[in-house]
């Protein structure tokens, strides 16, 4: 068993992560996304899928960049 690194339960379906050369072990995805998912500049929701990018900003979607006045990114083109 190994101990999730976000809630600190010792899980015996653990499971490790390797992101940007660091490791952490979680037991469950809901704790690995709320550990080292992105969050959106504007809401600050965890972004699951591949989301949008300007710069060094990250979004979920083209709606919460246009709140930050980037209008140039869509959602669907």
């Amino acid at each position: 068993m190994a101990r999730c690194d976000q809630c600190g339960n010792d899980y015996d379906k653990s499971f490790q992560v390797m992101c940007q050369g660091r490791s952490w072990t979680f037991d469950s995805f809901e704790c690995a996304i709320q550990a080292i998912a992105p969050r959106c500049a504007h809401c600050d929701c965890p972004i699951i899928g591949h989301g949008l990018e300007k710069g060094a900003k990250m979004y979920c979607c083209a709606h919460c960049a246009s709140h930050d006045g980037v209008r140039e990114l869509r959602d669907r083109v």
